[in-house]
Parts: structure tokens; sequence; C-alpha cells
């Protein structure tokens, strides 16, 4: 079980474990969005922190119908307690958790400043 809140801005937020290829880790604070349907997003500083290697390059159509052009990395994250390896979109904004990531699971989130959202595997 993942465990995290909703913010001041009404985001669900959870804590994750990253980790590089070289072994560093990164502990950060993602926003669970459930209109991104890739697995992970990360910012260029953080990509570049944890010496991610580039994978692929894609596109996307974004909510205002314009069309957003990154690059994927390959990153490694605790997830519901065990180490998962996905691609992770490059992108100039909070780290997101998409759709692929939650896969499998329930998404719970009480919505108010200060609630609880928690992400617990389907049995």
């Amino acid at each position: 079980m993942i465990e995290g809140g909703v913010n001041s801005h009404f985001e669900a937020i959870v804590p994750l474990s990253l980790q590089g290829p070289g072994g560093r880790l990164e502990e950060v604070e993602a926003v669970v969005d459930t209109g991104y349907n890739g697995y992970l997003t990360l910012p260029p500083s953080l990509v570049a922190r944890l010496g991610l290697r580039r994978r692929s390059h894609g596109q996307a159509n974004l909510a205002d119908g314009s069309v957003a052009h990154f690059d994927y990395y390959g990153v490694s994250v605790l997830w519901d307690g065990n180490m998962r390896d996905v691609d992770a979109g490059e992108i100039d904004s909070s780290p997101l958790v998409g759709m692929r990531l939650l896969y499998a699971h329930d998404l719970e989130v009480r919505v108010r400043i200060g609630g609880r959202v928690v992400i617990q595997a389907v049995e």
C-alpha cells in the first residue's frame, strides 16, 4: 500500500523512491494524474541528478489541445514494496504518476486539504 495526502492545491500527492542506473536514490513527491496514461513523468533536473538513460522519444496530446514532444528515460521506482523499471517522460513540471503505474491498483482519494490518498494492489 502507498499512502499520501491531498495538498492545498487539491492535488493527490504520494511519496516515491526513485533509483537511477548508477544506484543513486531520490525521494520525491508525485502528483497522481489520472489524465496521464503513461507511467511517470520527471523534471529535467531530476533526470540529470539520477543519471537516467534516454530510451526513446515521444509525444502527447495535452488537455489544451497542444502537442508536447519529450524524451523517455528508464528509471526504477519503489512501487507498493517492489522495485519496478518503468519509462518516465521528461517534462518541466512536478513528477506525475500516470495510469500505467496505477494499473491493477485501486486509488482512493478523500478530496479535501489534508485528505488521505491510498493506492493499493487489487487482489
